[in-house]
């Protein structure tokens, strides 16, 4: 065993760190010098621990579905529990509705109240959700031979949709609610007091024009007005939700983002008809 004097050991003990960052930056400069064999080597060590990587990931995946599992199962006893809650919230408004339907029923049996006529409606197909002079409007297919009318009312399976404003020989376009020409008399279901949805061309219309004293309230239901003879009655819209600025928004119970099928009906309604087109300024007028 050669044994190595004080200083020599303490001169190699100087040059390990130098010689240490040499082969570094040797290493670095030849992996860019050649990057086929670092990118071989990578591949190589890859090849040797991919073996091992597969045994291990077997427990792993095991071990992670054993931990999805038991959350799952967590996830579905609070569920379940929440669902037990609603059902029995639901038994008892169903109750109250039962209760409430019958008294009306008698209520309209001792006034001789005359029902209004179920209205006539066709199906359409949304082609387009744009387009035309308007920013908010849809385009549906009602076929040849129709009997679809300007001014008459759309609405899917949740509410008010908007109104049809033009007919062709194969389509009609429906205005929107949330268009910037809309303007529909609309009633505040708890207070009953009237007021004039208007459209920003946004996603929710704005409550406008309410009477004194009356101020909207969160998450009261909005319906239609049968003021004008230019809606029936009670179609629902949307609820209310004040904005950041504190302006009473509509939040529409229809899909106006996602429609595909619309329902257009006959109210017979003969007031206000539905807004015309806006027609574009010609160069040189004023």
């Amino acid at each position: 065993m050669i044994r190595l004097s004080i200083p020599a050991r303490q001169a190699l003990s100087k040059l390990t760190l130098p010689v240490l960052v040499v082969a570094a930056f040797g290493l670095m400069l030849l992996g860019k010098a050649d990057t086929v064999i670092a990118e071989r080597a990578r591949m190589a060590l890859n090849d040797a621990l991919g073996p091992i990587y597969a045994v291990l990931a077997e427990p792993l995946g095991a071990v992670n579905a054993s931990i999805a599992e038991a959350g799952n199962l967590m996830h579905l006893r609070s569920e379940n529990a929440r669902l037990r809650q609603e059902n029995e919230y639901l038994r008892r408004w169903q109750t109250i509705a039962l209760a409430l339907d019958a008294e009306n029923a008698r209520l309209k049996g001792s006034l001789n109240w005359i029902p209004d006529p179920p209205a006539n409606f066709v199906t359409a197909r949304v082609v387009a959700d744009a387009g035309g002079v308007y920013a908010r409007a849809a385009l549906l297919a009602v076929g040849p031979n129709h009997t679809v009318r300007k001014g008459q009312i759309a609405l899917d399976e949740r509410g008010l949709i908007g109104r049809v404003t033009e007919v062709g020989a194969r389509t009609a376009r429906v205005l929107l609610i949330t268009d910037l020409n809309s303007r529909i008399p609309v009633t505040m279901e708890t207070s009953r007091a009237r007021a004039i949805l208007v459209g920003t061309n946004g996603a929710r219309p704005r409550l406008l024009y309410w009477p004194e004293g009356v101020q909207p309230r969160e998450g009261e239901r909005i319906v239609t007005s049968a003021e004008a003879n230019a809606f029936p009655a009670n179609l629902l819209i949307g609820t209310v939700h004040f904005s950041q600025s504190g302006v009473p928004e509509v939040e529409p119970f229809a899909l106006l983002q996602r429609l595909e099928i619309v329902r257009i009906f006959d109210y017979g309604m003969g007031g206000v008809t539905a807004p015309e087109a806006p027609q574009k300024s010609t160069p040189g007028r004023h």
